[in-house]
């Protein structure tokens, strides 16, 4: 039996990387009834680098937005944190977790938190970082805020970019991606974790193009997989 969960990171109120998204996730729930997908929501995304915009979109200033997100059936969506602006402004679009201290990355958690609340937006507490980056120090801001599962990679950078310095594996819970078209091809595993992006100009975009190999692979193994939700895949 094979475990699998499909994840789809910023989906946002920007338009290029909207609730377009989930027109493709409708067409592959009328084919899979029981498919399983985790998004992964910005509090106020913010890029500053490129398909920029003027202000961050604070997810409280879109009601419709918000409203899409909970009329979605909890039978087959669930939805995670993932950061704040979700960059860091004027100098990347992706890492805002990569090199924060304990204290700052402890007070993202409080600001995503108090955009939860004040949208009713039932988030799950499932983190995963922007671009899977993530200093030591906010794992451990991370575990005492209560986050109860990271999402994150088995990767390491050359550049050290992307290097948890064995954090991870002291954090309890943690569900690494395997499958990242067109980066890392699709295949099944024991646990298959599946990444997506809702953004228009990412070349790992979820659409309908891009659900076509996907199907090729659900529909063969169909009776020997579990769909499943982020805290299943542990």
């Amino acid at each position: 039996m094979y475990l699998v969960n499909i994840s789809i990171d910023d989906v946002t109120p920007h338009p290029q990387s909207s609730t377009k998204v989930l027109k493709t996730c409708e067409e592959l729930i009328s084919l899979f009834p029981l498919i399983k997908f985790t998004l992964f929501i910005p509090a106020a995304y913010w890029r500053t680098v490129s398909q920029a915009t003027e202000k961050p979109l604070f997810l409280s200033d879109y009601p419709d937005f918000c409203d899409e997100i909970r009329s979605l059936s909890p039978k087959n969506y669930e939805i995670g944190l993932h950061g704040f602006y979700h960059g860091i402004i004027n100098q990347s679009n992706n890492d805002e977790f990569r090199d924060l201290n304990y204290k700052d990355a402890y007070k993202l958690f409080e600001l995503m938190e108090e955009m939860a609340k004040k949208t009713n937006l039932q988030f799950k507490k499932i983190f995963r970082p922007p671009a899977w980056r993530m200093s030591p120090e906010a794992i451990k801001a991370a575990k005492d805020f209560g986050i109860e599962i990271l999402a994150l990679s088995l990767d390491k950078y050359p550049d050290g970019s992307l290097d948890y310095k064995d954090e991870d594996k002291k954090f309890k819970n943690v569900v690494y991606y395997n499958c990242n078209p067109p980066w890392k091809n699709l295949d099944l595993y024991p646990k298959t974790e599946i990444v997506y992006h809702a953004s228009e100009w990412d070349k790992n975009q979820l659409n309908e193009k891009s659900a076509e190999p996907l199907t090729a692979l659900l529909e063969p193994e169909r009776d020997n997989i579990k769909f499943c939700f982020m805290e299943d895949m542990l």
